[in-house]
């Protein structure tokens, strides 16, 4: 590591840690914003990159909202295919690991009229040139599935902006890799408020320091690349894919990702599911080889995920509450999405509505 990225992690480090303990003394005083796509059953990685972290900001107290992004589907793919099922499955999830609906908000796009309609005086305040230099747009444009660029996808920092400060949401749990689309909602907050009067706040990033894992075949975790573990598969389905997880020829196991990114991810996915420490894990596994490692990978996976499995399995039993919990988020976001529209116009001169 070169001592100027040692310099800026041990800044960001020093600023996340900052920010968790403003959260821990005043909790109240945060509005979380974050969400998903629901372009298929959600994983391993989401549960240990994003969703566990929102339940324990909603245990701390932090009022927490949780987007179904079912419009930005379409950023990179031409027809949101079977959507209202990846919803459900979503849903399910969501309760399964602990998100709470009488304390988080769960809604979905669509449902929200005028946050959509907050994109276009947000619009506004970008340039074509600054939405072009979007480093996160650029990447997601070059694995789009899409043959051509769709103004959705071009314009999408500006659409999540709106899923940001519709509900003035302050803190938003990111990625290294997301900064630059939370850096345009701060921008369009900071430009609104200088342009029509304060509305809005520039809302904080909680870096996340979520752990990197890998699918089945070594490469990204991703729902549409088949090589994830659904937070909905079964033991035996779950054993199967992580037997047929991608390993390398070196028998003794140990945890080094740079070279050994294959077996290094299952042995952190190992001991992310037992809390320990992954170097303890591929020490205890060592000569054991692959097979032996899988094995401890199954058994764990399979203990954690065992009380979700079951509470997700009581939720599907009544999908009724399930959907029942969707229209609740909703009308609360929409509530609160009219309240901004209409503090909105009032600010920029709009007629009463």
């Amino acid at each position: 590591m070169s001592t100027a990225t040692a310099t800026t992690s041990a800044a960001i480090a020093a600023t996340t840690a900052e920010l968790e303990a403003r959260i821990r003394q005043a909790p109240r005083r945060f509005r979380v914003m974050t969400g998903d796509r629901p372009t298929g059953p959600l994983h391993l990685g989401h549960y240990f990159g994003t969703l566990h972290n929102r339940v324990r900001l909603q245990e701390l107290g932090v009022d927490v909202f949780v987007i179904i992004a079912d419009y930005q589907v379409l950023t990179d793919r031409d027809v949101a295919d079977r959507l209202g099922e990846h919803m459900e499955g979503m849903l399910l999830d969501y309760l399964a690991v602990g998100i709470d609906p009488a304390r988080s908000t769960v809604f979905n796009h669509s449902a929200v009229p005028a946050l959509n309609q907050l994109m276009l005086p947000f619009l506004s305040l970008v340039s074509v040139a600054e939405l072009n230099r979007n480093p996160t747009v650029k990447d997601e444009i070059a694995h789009s599935r899409q043959s051509a660029v769709s103004g959705l996808m071009f314009t999408y920092p500006v659409h999540q902006a709106a899923d940001i400060l519709f509900c003035k949401g302050n803190l938003v749990p990111v990625g290294q890799d997301q900064l630059p689309h939370l850096e345009v909602t701060r921008t369009v907050a900071r430009r609104f408020n200088e342009r029509y009067g304060a509305v809005f706040p520039e809302p904080e990033a909680l870096l996340s320091d979520a752990p990197l894992l890998l699918g089945t075949d070594g490469t990204k975790m991703s729902k549409s690349r088949g090589n994830s573990i659904a937070l909905g598969a079964d033991a035996d389905e779950t054993a199967r894919l992580i037997k047929g997880a991608k390993t390398d020829a070196e028998r003794y196991i140990t945890y080094d990702p740079e070279n050994r990114p294959g077996v290094s991810s299952l042995v952190l996915l190992a001991a992310l599911c037992l809390g320990r420490e992954p170097h303890a894990v591929a020490e205890e596994v060592g000569g054991g080889g692959a097979a032996a490692l899988k094995r401890t990978v199954t058994e764990a996976v399979n203990s954690r995920m065992a009380p979700i499995r079951a509470r997700r399995a009581e939720y599907a039993r009544d999908m009724g509450y399930v959907r029942s919990v969707l229209r609740a988020g909703n009308e609360r976001a929409n509530e609160i999405a009219m309240a901004t529209l209409e503090e909105v116009r009032g600010v920029m001169g709009g007629a009463p509505q």
